[in-house]
Parts: C-alpha cells; sequence; structure tokens
C-alpha cells in the first residue's frame, strides 16, 4: 500500500466529527463574536497578522477547528504541541527550527499548543523568551478559565477569545452539513433522518459539535436499512445514540455553578438553587458539598430570621447521609427550600466581623471588676458590685463590654423574620427596669 492510499484509508475511517472539521472560515460554525465578518481576530487570520493568543471554551466549540484553519491559511511554519504529552525539550526543539526559519528564510512559526493549561510554571517559562522576541507565535487551546489554570506570564503576553458552547441552530447546520456531504460526510449513505431526531441530538449534545457528530455517525452505522434499503434514523435512534444531554463541566463551570448556587439560596429562589444543585450532581459533584452548603447558608444568610434553619438543615443532611443516592436527594432537597425560602439576616456574620474587628483593634483591655472571676482573692460579687441578672426580673442595665468598647454594639437585628422579635426585646432593654 502506497503512502497516498494509507492518508486516504486514514481520513475515511477517521470519525465522522474529524472528517467534517471545517478548513475554512466560511465553514466555520458559530462564535460570531470572535470571527464573525469584521471581528478583529478573523481580520487578523485573513491577512496573516495574528499575534500570540489563547482560545478558551468549552470542548467541541471550534477551537482546534479554528487553529487548523490558521495552520492552512498561512505562509508561517505550524508546529502543533500537546502539552499533555510534551515537555520543555519539544518547546526548545520548536523554538531553535524557528530561529534558523526566521534568520535563513524570514518565515514566522506558529506553535500550537493544545490543552496548553495542562504546561506548569517552568514549561511556560521555556517559551517566554521566544514570545516576546517573535521567534514563534503561540497559540494556546484550552478548555479551563487561562486566568485561573495558566501562568501569568503567559497570558499576559497573549490576548485571550473566549469561545461560547454553539447554539442548538449552529449543530443543527453541522448535523445537516455532514449527512449531505459525499466527500466527508455521510452523503453517500441512503439516509432519511426526521426532524424530530436531528432536533434532539442538537439539544442533547449540549453546544459541542464533536458530540452531535459522534451521535449522528453511530445512530448511521448501527441503524439497519429497511425494505427499501433506506436507513431511516428517527427520535428513537438519536435518543439511543446520544443516551442524555451532556453534563460534563469544565473547573471554571463547575465553581461559576457552585456560585449560582449560593447566590440562588441567598437570593430566596429555591427554583433555581434546586436546578443548580441537581445540575452539579448529576456533572458528579459530591452531594456533600450541597449538604454543607445547606447548613453553611442556614447560619450565614438567614441567622436568626429564622433560628429554625439551621436545625431543619442539620437534620436533612443528616438524613442524606443515612440514605444515600438516590433517595437522598429528597432531604437535600428539602434542606435547600427551606433555606431559600427562610427570611434573611446576614446580621450574625455581620455581628462576628464586627467583633473580630474590634479583638484586632484593641491592643489591651482590662474585665471590669464586677466581672472578674469572684473565686480569686479580692473578687468577692458583693464587694465587686456585680448585679445578678435574675435579683431584677432576668435583666439589669450594667456594662459588660471593656471600658475601651463600651458602647460598642456588634449584633443589630433586621425587621426579618424572629429577628423582629429580637430587635423589640433589645428596645425594651434600653429602659432602665424598676428595682435598679
Amino acid at each position: 500500500m502506497d503512502l497516498f492510499d494509507l492518508q486516504n484509508n486514514t481520513q475515511r475511517l477517521a470519525p465522522l466529527a474529524e472528517r467534517m472539521r471545517p478548513c475554512t472560515l466560511d465553514e466555520f460554525l458559530g462564535q460570531g463574536k470572535v470571527v464573525g465578518e469584521g471581528a478583529l481576530l478573523r481580520r487578523a487570520i485573513s491577512a496573516d497578522r495574528l499575534g500570540s493568543c489563547i482560545f478558551y471554551g468549552p470542548p467541541g466549540t471550534g477551537k482546534t477547528t479554528l487553529a487548523n484553519i490558521i495552520a492552512e491559511s498561512t505562509n508561517a511554519n505550524f508546529v502543533k504541541l500537546n502539552a499533555v504529552t510534551s515537555g520543555v525539550a519539544d518547546a526548545k526543539k520548536v523554538i531553535e527550527e524557528a530561529k534558523d526559519l526566521l534568520r535563513i528564510h524570514g518565515k514566522k512559526t506558529y506553535l500550537l499548543l493544545d490543552e496548553c493549561h495542562r504546561w506548569n510554571k517552568a514549561q511556560s517559562d521555556s517559551v517566554l523568551a521566544a514570545i516576546e522576541q517573535g521567534y514563534i507565535i503561540f497559540i494556546g487551546s484550552t478548555t479551563e478559565n487561562p486566568y485561573v489554570s495558566m501562568t501569568r506570564a503567559i497570558v499576559s503576553r497573549c490576548r485571550v477569545f473566549s469561545f461560547s458552547r454553539l447554539s442548538e441552530q449552529d449543530i443543527l447546520q453541522g448535523l445537516n452539513r455532514a449527512a449531505a456531504d459525499k466527500d466527508r460526510g455521510l452523503g453517500n449513505l441512503n439516509l432519511q433522518i426526521d426532524d424530530d431526531a436531528l432536533r434532539h441530538i442538537a439539544w442533547a449534545s449540549g453546544g459541542d459539535m464533536r458530540t452531535a457528530l459522534n451521535a449522528l455517525e453511530l445512530a448511521a452505522l448501527t441503524t439497519h436499512p429497511d425494505g427499501d434499503g433506506k436507513i431511516r434514523i428517527t427520535k428513537n435512534e438519536a435518543e439511543q445514540s446520544i443516551q442524555q444531554k451532556s453534563l460534563s463541566v469544565t473547573e471554571d463551570m463547575y465553581y461559576d455553578m457552585i456560585s449560582a448556587f449560593i447566590k440562588s439560596m441567598r437570593g430566596s429562589d429555591s427554583s433555581a438553587a434546586l436546578y443548580w444543585a441537581e445540575r452539579l450532581i448529576e456533572a458528579g459533584c459530591d452531594p456533600m458539598l450541597i449538604a454543607r452548603r445547606i447548613m453553611i447558608h442556614a447560619c450565614e444568610d438567614v441567622g436568626l430570621a429564622d433560628p429554625n434553619a439551621v436545625v431543619v438543615a442539620q437534620s436533612c443532611v443528616a438524613a442524606f447521609e443515612r440514605i444515600g443516592l438516590p433517595e437522598g436527594r429528597i432531604p437535600l432537597a428539602e434542606g435547600i427550600i427551606y433555606v431559600s425560602e427562610a427570611p434573611k439576616s446576614n446580621k450574625v456574620v455581620e455581628a462576628l466581623g464586627f467583633a473580630e474587628q474590634a479583638v484586632k483593634s484593641i491592643k489591651r483591655e482590662s474585665v471590669p471588676l464586677y466581672l472578674r472571676d469572684p473565686s480569686y482573692k479580692g473578687n468577692d460579687e458583693a464587694v465587686s458590685g456585680y448585679k445578678y441578672p435574675h435579683n431584677y426580673g432576668g435583666w439589669v442595665e450594667q456594662q459588660y463590654l471593656p471600658d475601651e468598647l463600651k458602647d460598642a454594639k456588634f449584633y443589630n437585628p433586621t425587621e426579618n423574620g424572629f429577628e423582629k422579635t429580637i430587635k423589640q426585646r433589645q428596645a425594651e432593654r434600653t429602659f432602665t427596669p424598676k428595682g435598679k
């Protein structure tokens, strides 16, 4: 078998998603803000004046495809590395070759580093000087937030382009193109695909073109032709091929969803809080993270506006620990709903912060004589002047803070829920009772 036949077989046997990769910007789907008509990146690619950049976004949104389009459209040398399998030695080899090409032939070199967030600081530092001196033009591709997962030195020298999940319309366009293409797609098969089957694949792919095309290919290759020789793909075949909506999350998406869950509970939107909690669990998040947040919020965001919130939260979490998944999600949901719908107050947290600040600001304080331990010699309560509250009906006006903070007030209840009652009690205690 000659090399030409080998290349043809490799292309023919490649997955549909690989065969259908767009080869030009006109074929590229989605990401209008990044490479749409008149966009900066599109102009730079067309003019072959692209500088170092990082493509960041979810899987299957076109990052690697766009890098390949750049490779095809530029007159420069184009080298691809994967951060998982390459290291400093590979980078140095690329840099040395790039220097020779630039010096001898005046030819630029693009270095595409896939999964670039996987490089550590030493690996990243190995290309910094080459980027600054113009020996290489760096293009990083990553599913993780580069501002969090990559070294600052690399990010500061690159323009970051954020890729979004593709719309269902973009996915549908890609599916129809693959079904009709006779050279790279499934056009040579006698396919009949129902519209609702395509719509289901587009929806269930979660904005990931690779997932959608792989599902379409699986459905086409595993469905037997009918009596007329047609391979008919209905919604049933589509559902079996893609199973369910893609629920995997990247690291930054994971933290964004946790943030959304936290803020939904704080914002008293139990529906949103339930959604984000379930989304996280379906994506593989440890349910105990959800459980801990319920208890934290019962104290942090509900507080004394509803003192029962922490009791309910603890009970629901204890029930979950005993039951486990999947039924344990029911008490978790009950805790989420209770904490979300409860009246809110952060005054406990605020009071704790004020007390902490006061402790740090006062270098030295003295305990008032009448509050000191009476077991020590000279601290007799009768002599010191301590007023026993029960002798005064349960409360008596008396200074408990040190002189340096005698007028401080850390806890200031709101009018929400039970705190309204606490506020009334505080107001009543401002009046000196009879018998003082």
